[in-house]
């Protein structure tokens, strides 16, 4: 699988799907099918129109879509996605409103690198954008990265996040959402030991794997079940000639989607069937729920294949930030190192890809933190999904972290970090 003409395969097939579905939908809507009303036509058009959208998105970046924002006079405000750092592999963005007054609250959400693109979390942003100055790590597709700008692991990630941290300054309060947790946690252990005044106001560390054996899913299993060199053979490619990453090393999107849609195959099945009996029936429309999803849901990454291959070795075979033995750039990261930055945990009670208890072990390596700098937060009902993006986060979770980031505002350092202390 280690070879460039795996990659143009997969890649070729996907653009075939493509253009079968444009050719489909294309054929079937000339005007003079009208003539000859046939319900076979009408499904035809709308398989294609389906199928042609659906294999589109998966080599395509999302926008934003976040061009303007409501404030509180009453006025539409252009919003700008200014890079305040730009590197290789990702960018610190920084939502900026232009023309209203800068926000107290200075937010870092550091995005997953795990598929998808950091626009997966635009709702999040969007709920955040009225209370605080909104950054965020804007993540790059692995296929795009010349060989020459080297390698990206779990390392580079943390490093990234540690400068990342120090450009915005201890005011900063960090919110970690899934697969960075760890890493976020690291990185400010790496601080506190390296630069300890650049070490954010708080953390809020959502739905990840800290300790992944403290409530196994089928993710872990996974991890545990799995060798190295199974992983090596089966999931890593070479990026192909169409693509700037020529000759990369990478776990391919592709690939990756493969495996995302197998988890729950017959609900992604009924869906598209679904999709397709409404646009059939003149139902359905451009941002539909249907659309709305699937267009962020299938437009994958290729991540670099050190950071697959670190991540699943030493995140979850050897559960190095678990047992505290992680290892930034030559530096031994001690968790208990951290003592001034608060710490909260959120966690879903139907989480089935980081279940309730694997967040929660942060706590108990803070063993530097006054328990009055601890607090955590188990969200009934709520899936992984849920506790970052939708309902639940906007009504219940959002406004713990928010209460949670002014308690624990810098220099106002002396007050609790949440009623919901952790025991």
């Amino acid at each position: 699988m280690k070879y460039m003409m795996s990659y143009d395969f997969m890649e070729t097939m996907r653009n075939t799907n493509q253009w079968l579905g444009a050719t489909a939908h294309a054929l079937n809507s000339y005007p003079a099918t009208a003539a000859m009303p046939n319900p076979m036509l009408d499904w035809m058009r709308a398989w294609g129109e389906v199928t042609e959208r659906s294999f589109a998105r998966m080599v395509v970046k999302p926008d934003w879509g976040i061009d303007f924002f409501t404030c509180e006079d009453g006025k539409d405000h252009i919003v700008k996605y200014t890079p305040i750092i730009e590197r290789p592999f990702g960018d610190l963005l920084h939502f900026e409103v232009a023309g209203r007054k800068t926000r107290k609250r200075k937010v870092l959400i550091a995005a997953p690198m795990s598929g998808h693109y950091a626009t997966l979390l635009r709702s999040t942003v969007l709920s955040l954008l009225p209370d605080c100055e909104v950054y965020i790590t804007d993540w790059h597709n692995a296929r795009d990265i010349p060989v020459s700008q080297g390698k990206f692991d779990i390392e580079d990630y943390t490093l990234y996040l540690a400068d990342f941290m120090k450009e915005l300054g201890p005011e900063t309060h960090v919110i970690a959402v899934c697969q960075p947790v760890p890493l976020a946690l690291a990185a400010t252990a790496y601080l506190a030991k390296e630069d300890p005044k650049a070490q954010p106001a708080s953390l809020t560390l959502i739905g990840g794997p800290v300790d992944p054996n403290a409530n196994p899913t089928d993710v872990t299993d996974f991890g545990h079940s799995v060798t190295m060199t199974q992983l090596h053979e089966m999931m890593i490619q070479r990026v192909g000639y169409k693509y700037k990453g020529v000759g990369r090393k990478v776990y391919p999107g592709l690939l990756q989607l493969t495996s995302f849609i197998s988890m729950n195959s017959q609900t992604h099945s009924k869906a598209f069937q679904d999709q397709i009996t409404r646009v059939a029936n003149g139902e359905a429309s451009e941002h539909d729920r249907h659309n709305k999803f699937y267009d962020e849901y299938l437009a994958v990454m290729d991540m670099t294949a050190e950071f697959y291959l670190s991540t699943v070795e030493r995140i979850f075979k050897e559960r190095e930030i678990a047992k505290n033995e992680f290892v930034v750039a030559g530096v031994q990261v001690d968790i208990g190192d951290i003592t001034d930055v608060a710490v909260k945990i959120v966690e879903g009670e139907n989480d089935d890809i980081s279940a309730p208890g694997q967040c929660l072990a942060a706590l108990d390596l803070l063993t530097g933190l006054d328990d009055s700098k601890k607090a955590s937060h188990l969200e009934p009902g709520a899936g992984h999904y849920g506790i970052f993006a939708g309902r639940k986060w906007r009504e219940n979770i959002r406004p713990l972290v928010l209460e949670f980031i002014d308690a624990n505002a810098r220099p106002s350092s002396k007050k609790a970090a949440n009623d919901n202390a952790a025991a």
